[in-house]
């Protein structure tokens, strides 16, 4: 399914409605819904930064990330969050050609430049594997373990 996933990335102006909506619904339905983790998604981060998304041949969205700029949430690295795959892609390697994507985006947009992220713990081996490493020690986030990890650029 990977193979055949359209991938876009641009600011917040290359948003349809349609397509912001989408975004903001399939965040809502992961993060505060199915994970149950209540926290304010709509964080105003948004406006300044690059949105990643892919779409299977219908259409849909099953893959997002955001990439943040160095300076906008870490003084000296760029910064990937909102990491997220639609529940019906899971099981197809989705979250690696989404992370991959990610990294490539951050280095074309963000050359030379360290990454971090905040990884929920459960995951943080997928970010290992793109050269992650972790920098913090496990913290609640929303009510779920998280670890800040990062990747010199």
């Amino acid at each position: 399914m990977a193979n055949r996933i359209a991938w876009h990335c641009h600011g917040f102006d290359g948003f349809t409605p349609l397509a912001l909506y989408q975004v903001l619904q399939l965040r809502d339905q992961v993060f505060v819904v199915e994970q149950q983790s209540i926290y304010g998604d709509v964080d105003g981060v948004d406006t300044h930064c690059l949105h990643l998304s892919g779409r299977d041949e219908a259409g849909n969205l099953v893959a997002y990330a955001r990439l943040i700029a160095p300076g906008e949430k870490y003084p000296d690295a760029a910064a990937i969050g909102r990491v997220v795959v639609a529940p019906e892609a899971r099981g197809r390697s989705m979250g690696k050609a989404l992370m991959a994507q990610a990294v490539a985006q951050c280095q074309i947009h963000f050359a030379g430049q360290p990454i971090m992220l905040s990884a929920q713990c459960e995951a943080s081996g997928l970010y290992e594997s793109f050269g992650f490493k972790p920098v913090s020690e496990p913290y609640d986030d929303g009510g779920i373990l998280h670890v800040d990890m990062r990747r010199e650029g």
